[in-house]
């Protein structure tokens, strides 16, 4: 397209064959058919491509099923990718992969040293402030070691306290202008501005792909219909097998903003 100009690089990472063996928190563990969460992973890729994020996999971990959730791994800022140190000690291992791929894409690297535990499904990123889920696999330490790494961006970290969900963005996250979304019965609202409260579970899950673009589970249908109705351009995307293992769209990737466009949006990160 003529003068066209990406947002960005999506890392993914594909699922693991295994991934039904992956850690289970607050759900029942129920049967994954890996051919459709592959066949569900194209797809959403796809969707990102279409908004035109380039999408960039990271290598696979063999012997690590959890390890499509790729966004636990690093939290990137600017031109700085943290590395986390994951709060369930198996999934450590996930993380070498994707320093080779940050690394590759030409991004200063910092990581969260013990004893600070940090998942990046905890990070969410609303303009100049970056709330940080604490309580679950993510400590006090590993807020306080990002808040540092982030001061030099101008970021100011909250710490949030939630609970019954895996991660602080399992139960809200951000729209592109900046508001919130979720189930505000789970997280300490006192933290954080007012959520609007999502219709049913899977919506308040949205990841903010630039512009207007949004993409939500097709599981979440009375949320795309109301974002829809207020002109948001939603992209909806089965990820039932992932939602089977607390995944969801925004677990999926890790947005790298172009450089020289970054600033000039909406103020939402992911």
């Amino acid at each position: 397209m003529d003068g066209f100009t990406s947002p960005g690089l999506a890392l993914t990472r594909r699922p693991s064959p295994e991934m039904e063996r992956g850690i289970l928190t607050h759900v029942p563990r129920s049967s994954v058919d890996p051919v459709l969460a592959m066949r569900q992973h194209v797809i959403y890729q796809e969707a990102l491509a279409s908004a035109g994020w380039r999408v960039v996999e990271v290598d696979p971990a063999p012997g690590h099923p959890d390890s499509v959730f790729v966004e636990d791994t690093v939290v990137v800022c600017g031109d700085l990718a943290v590395l986390t140190r994951p709060g369930a000690e198996e999934r450590r291992g996930e993380v070498e992969g994707v320093e080779a791929s940050v690394r590759s894409l030409g991004l200063r690297v910092a990581r969260v040293e013990a004893p600070g535990t940090l998942d990046g499904g905890d990070v969410l990123q609303v303009g100049e402030t970056v709330y940080v889920g604490v309580g679950g696999r993510t400590n006090a330490e590993g807020a306080d070691q990002l808040a540092r790494l982030l001061k030099p961006f101008g970021r100011e970290v909250k710490r949030v306290e939630f609970k019954a969900v895996l991660h602080l963005k399992s139960a809200v996250t951000a729209l592109p202008d900046g508001s919130l979304i979720g189930l505000p019965d789970l997280v300490d609202a006192t933290a954080l501005p007012p959520i609007r409260r999502a219709p049913e579970e899977p919506g308040a899950h949205v990841l903010p792909l630039g512009g207007r673009d949004i993409l939500v589970s097709a599981a979440a249908h009375a949320t795309i219909h109301e974002l829809t109705a207020e002109h948001w351009r939603v992209l909806p995307v089965d990820v039932s097998e992932f939602e089977k293992m607390e995944g969801c769209v925004t677990c999926l990737s890790v947005l790298v903003p172009d450089r020289d466009r970054e600033g000039r949006g909406n103020g939402s990160g992911t």
